[in-house]
């Protein structure tokens, strides 16, 4: 059999978590089983979905790097098709026009709450059909009435569901439109689509389109559910939790790798296995090694993640992120120290590339002023002269390389008869700004000769302004 898997964003908000987990576990089975994948923009509900959505949505792909074999389709661009089939419906006698108004419908519901009635719509339109002078009607799948629906979900195993539980429900409005279960059967049917991977909220409506699919006489697609992403408190996972645009975490420093990397891990495992590459992912990635409980998202997992892979990813890949981190902060990485050589000096302390961002300014931007407590700190009396007699020994050099500049800070401290932190304490923040940087030596090496000696000037000046 030919595997292809689909993920059906609706397009009314940005691309969250369990969204991204979804197009993820459909991506990677796809990929596993050398099959296609297809992105499908569920955009019928014209009030809500809107042109910002669908971008923050292909963007959010994009950045994953969830690439699709086919689309993105828009259900909006498929009118005339979703018509066929309902007049398909309604020829075949499985389909038929309701003509029942509003208060009918609530009166009919009401009187169902008073006798302890699920409320549900009775099929009163099914036989009795001759309103046919209604100002408005919609249009009802005739559900069958009796067996059942059997349901052997790829995660949470065989489900069963009586057709006396299910009504009749609406396929295309009063105004004409189809309605969700009806396009996402037509799509899922001329598209082919192998395997339906999708959030668990949905096992409502899948022995409703399954009826549809029988009605339609089509294979069924296999079905796998996915279990709800709750927060640490146990509630559905929200805003409050972190539920938040895929791409807020592209803005809050985090690799797109190590991203993909904890979603996997939200429901899904091979042994104790924490770090997978996405080669590994694809290789490995199983329906049957999905869990059918609900995950719960660890924000201080994900960052533990990311540090792992800042720490352990190609510098030039990571190097590649972080320029659009400088970007936001009004820094030209272009001209000034290579981007992969901050990653290198910078990434054992960050745990994001905002962190790494904002700790790397001082290597492409003078600061205007010190920090207070680093340079209450460091900048004593006598600062001033250390600070001097570096100046001079790194006047000399010829060569600007950090085994040489280190060797300069510690014979410093040998000759002035110091302790290494106060010559290269006061040193770093008269060149750094700060009391925090990646070693002095490497620090000193990237930030070069002119910007080093320039601020060792500024510093002292600083210090001796102080002792006025």
């Amino acid at each position: 059999m030919s595997i292809k898997t689909r993920f059906a964003p609706s397009p009314t908000g940005y691309l969250h978590i369990g969204g991204a987990r979804t197009a993820l576990f459909s991506w990677l089975y796809a990929k596993k089983h050398q099959g296609k994948f297809v992105l499908r923009i569920e955009d019928t509900d014209l009030e809500r979905s809107s042109q910002e959505s669908v971008d923050a949505i292909l963007e959010g792909m994009d950045w994953l790097g969830l690439d699709y074999d086919e689309g993105p389709i828009y259900q909006t661009q498929r009118f005339d098709r979703y018509q066929q089939v309902i007049q398909q419906l309604l020829d075949q006698g499985d389909a038929y026009y309701c003509y029942c108004s509003k208060d009918e419908l609530d009166e009919m519901r009401e009187a169902q709450k008073l006798r302890k009635e699920k409320p549900r719509y009775d099929g009163r339109c099914r036989q009795d059909n001759d309103k046919k002078d209604a100002l408005e009607k919609v249009i009802r799948f005739k559900n069958p009435e009796e067996g059942e629906v059997v349901i052997d979900d790829l995660v949470k195993g065989q489900i069963i569901i009586k057709n006396k539980e299910l009504d009749d429900l609406i396929i295309a409005r009063s105004d004409g439109t189809p309605t969700y279960n009806l396009t996402v059967v037509v799509d899922d049917m001329d598209r082919e689509i192998s395997h339906v991977i999708r959030g668990d909220d949905h096992i409502n409506n899948t022995p409703r389109q399954i009826n549809i699919l029988k009605a339609l006489k089509v294979d069924l697609p296999h079905y796998a559910h996915l279990p709800m992403i709750l927060g640490s408190d146990g509630a559905r996972l929200s805003k409050r939790h972190g539920a938040v645009s895929v791409m807020q975490y592209r803005d809050e420093g985090f690799l797109p790798e190590a991203l993909l990397n904890y979603l996997a891990r939200l429901g899904w495992s091979h042994g104790d296995q924490e770090i997978f590459s996405v080669d590994e992912m694809i290789a490995l990635f199983e329906l049957k090694n999905v869990n059918g409980a609900a995950s719960t998202f660890n924000p201080e997992k994900l960052l533990w993640l990311n540090h792992h892979y800042i720490m352990n990813s190609d510098p030039t890949l990571i190097a590649t992120h972080l320029n659009w981190h400088l970007e936001k902060l009004g820094i030209d990485s272009t001209t000034g120290v290579n981007p992969v050589e901050i990653v290198k000096a910078q990434r054992e302390r960050c745990k994001t590339l905002v962190e790494m961002a904002e700790a790397s300014r001082y290597y492409y931007q003078d600061f205007k002023e010190y920090d207070p407590k680093a340079a209450k700190k460091n900048f004593k009396a006598g600062s001033d002269e250390v600070l001097q007699q570096l100046a001079d020994e790194f006047s000399k050099l010829e060569n600007w390389e950090g085994k040489v500049l280190h060797q300069i800070v510690l014979d410093t401290a040998e000759t002035m008869a110091l302790k290494l932190g106060k010559v290269a304490q006061p040193l770093r923040v008269a060149i750094c700004g700060c009391a925090m940087s990646p070693p002095i030596d490497v620090t000193l090496s990237l930030l070069g000769r002119d910007k080093v000696l320039k601020r060792i000037r500024a510093a002292i000046n600083y210090i001796k302004e102080l002792d006025k």
